[in-house]
């Protein structure tokens, strides 16, 4: 380092100085009566003798370099923003070339657009322009391998010849004239594919060729721009002009003539060499899981169709239903606020009517798999300081380098369904960390990280009014308008009015008449029969047994729980004593069935 600083004095001001991660320069060397690297910038800078820039982040510069006060002085300091989206599209203009060189592909300019403002909105945790730099790179490097790769329509014809070929080495061992003229049938089929795969390799080849010929003529351009620069730094005048007004123009004509090349060469063709904002899009959906690409027609038939699929397994709450599906709905098709969750809705009703089941429907409809649920059972917040269980304990306090309950899930899954289960059990404090994420779709956890709730579903269930619910409720299991206000009142009571005006939407949930707990019990038996499927037995229950449950294991009060434990006790275990004793043995089916009052199998 001091070799570097004499060799910096010598120049007397024509070197410039760039220290990246200044603060390592801090204590560098430092031991016992040694002076550290820090230390010997000082002088310098004091007399003027070294002309430097050094670059570091906020949090550096305030532990290291402000603490040693004489270092700071000699150093102006300049905040360097994040910039725009709109500066973030020029930078990526500025780069755009230089990434088409590398990978050999093309970026449309409507990709690089995508990349900003995607990579702005979905990906909270970096900053602009790196995160969308990395974007457009890896978008760039994934087309590059598909276009290293054999195409997937030529890649089967490929696998279908294998197998042909396969099965005419065997068929040829065969003297049996039905195997001969299957052989004859087989080697006619081959050929044609011979055939078509040759066609389409030729034409892959063709196009492959034009794409790399774009390629090399790229590179070349950036060779000559290269030596202009370099002859006009160094005063050769007659290079520069030769390279600026013969060479140069000559490679343009030929990357236009390429260009135009590989435009005609196919309709449809079989390699991809533009990078365009759907590739961009699907690169932000694998990096945070969640889907920004445009809606393909099966999807959109599922959103359509999300209701249906809901009430098959959440019974005769059609409210509900379709309320969480509208927010959804609204999310996908992108006219919901950006900057507020997908939804937030506070779910009443009583006990086991599906409160809980709503959540997990609508986490398997959306990401085919539970596991996108994030729980918090709000029991287990009733204390004050329960809090920091949430978003992570305060410094100093043990755990402070685990993070949040809460907090930590949504960072890992930023797009699934946040359940508060039971939330008028947990301290009212806890309701306050919930304020920032209910309004503005974020929240601040214990080690200063913002964490982006804007692509979460927030449901919080409870049980409050319930009795009344129970009490007041019409025969066709309709909840009257008296009632939803007394429930309202309630609620309004336990809960800050502040909390509850940034809720999307209040949900009734009726209790269960007994039209639908049948519909409650084929979905129980169904989940039966799956088990009984396993060991190879099939089940039917008669609508007289299903009268039974529904007679002796029905109650308004406690909702679906009560038939489930009922068909535990009543038909699961006779048909579990039955299958131990042997009385059925595979392919058989189990019949349930009333007599005199009593179950039969």
């Amino acid at each position: 380092l001091k070799a570097v600083l004499e060799q910096v004095k010598k120049s007397e001001g024509k070197i410039l100085l760039f220290i990246d991660e200044l603060h390592l320069i801090v204590g560098t060397g430092k031991t016992d009566g040694a002076m550290d690297a820090g230390n010997l910038l000082k002088p310098m800078l004091a007399r003027g003798e070294l002309h430097c820039i050094g670059a570091t982040t906020l949090d550096e510069y305030r532990k290291y370099i402000e603490t040693d006060a004489a270092l700071e002085r000699r150093f102006q300091p300049v905040l360097v923003d994040e910039p725009t989206v709109e500066d973030t599209i020029s930078i990526l203009r500025g780069l755009k070339e230089r990434y088409e060189i590398y990978h050999g592909v093309t970026i449309h300019d409507r990709a690089l657009i995508a990349a900003a403002t995607l990579s702005h909105r979905y990906i909270s945790d970096r900053f602009l322009p790196d995160k969308a730099i990395d974007l457009v790179d890896e978008a760039c490097a994934s087309l590059r391998m598909e276009m290293d790769s054999m195409p997937t329509e030529l890649d089967e014809i490929r696998r279908r010849i294998m197998q042909m070929e396969i099965e005419e080495l065997a068929l040829k061992k065969e003297t049996d004239q039905l195997s001969k003229d299957r052989l004859a049938k087989l080697q006619e089929n081959l050929a044609s594919e011979r055939d078509a795969f040759n066609a389409m390799k030729s034409a892959w080849d063709v196009e492959r060729t034009a794409v790399e010929t774009v390629q090399k003529v790229k590179e070349e351009l950036d060779r000559v721009n290269h030596e202009i620069e370099e002859a006009e730094r160094t005063y050769d005048y007659e290079k520069a002009s030769r390279l600026k007004f013969s060479e140069l123009p000559a490679l343009q004509e030929k990357l236009k003539a390429a260009q135009e090349a590989v435009e005609k060469k196919s309709q449809h063709p079989l390699l991809d060499s533009a990078v365009t904002e759907e590739l961009i899009a699907e690169v932000v959906a694998r990096w945070t899981g969640i889907p920004v690409s445009k809606l393909v027609e099966g999807e959109r038939q599922k959103l359509l169709q999300m209701p249906d699929e809901l009430h098959k397994r959440v019974v005769g709450q059609d409210e509900a239903v379709q309320v969480v599906s509208d927010a959804i709905l609204r999310s996908r098709a992108g006219i919901a606020d950006p900057g507020r969750p997908i939804g937030s809705f506070i779910v009443l009703g009583p006990t086991g009517v599906g409160k809980t089941e709503l959540a997990k429907a609508l986490a398997e409809n959306l990401f085919d798999d539970e596991k996108n649920l994030v729980r918090i059972d709000m029991s287990e917040y009733m204390e004050k300081f329960s809090v920091s269980r949430l978003i992570g304990a305060p410094p100093g306090y043990v755990g402070y380098d685990e993070g949040g309950q809460l907090t930590e899930a949504v960072r890992r899954k930023p797009y699934s369904v946040v359940l508060f289960d039971e939330i008028e059990k947990a301290h009212p404090d806890v309701f306050n960390i919930l304020l920032q994420v209910l309004d503005d779709g974020r929240i601040t956890d214990s080690q200063g990280r913002t964490v982006d709730f804007k692509n979460t579903i927030i449901i919080m269930t409870s049980n409050l009014g319930s009795d009344i619910l129970l009490e007041d409720v019409k025969d066709d299991g309709e909840i009257s308008d008296t009632t939803r206000k007394m429930i309202l009142d309630i609620l309004r009571r336990s809960f800050r009015p502040e909390f509850l005006n940034r809720v999307d939407e209040i949900v009734f949930y009726k209790p269960l008449t007994k039209a639908d707990m049948r519909a409650i019990i084929d979905l129980q038996t169904k989940a039966l029969a799956k088990r009984l499927a396993d060991k190879e037995l099939s089940l039917e229950i008669t609508g007289a047994a299903k009268d039974k449950i529904i007679a002796e294991g029905y109650d308004p009060a406690y909702g679906a729980r009560p038939i489930k434990r009922y068909l535990q006790a009543e038909v699961e275990t006779r048909i579990a004593r039955a299958i131990l004793s042997g009385r059925y043995k595979a392919g058989d089916t189990v019949k349930v069935d009333v007599k005199d009052g009593e179950f039969t199998l």
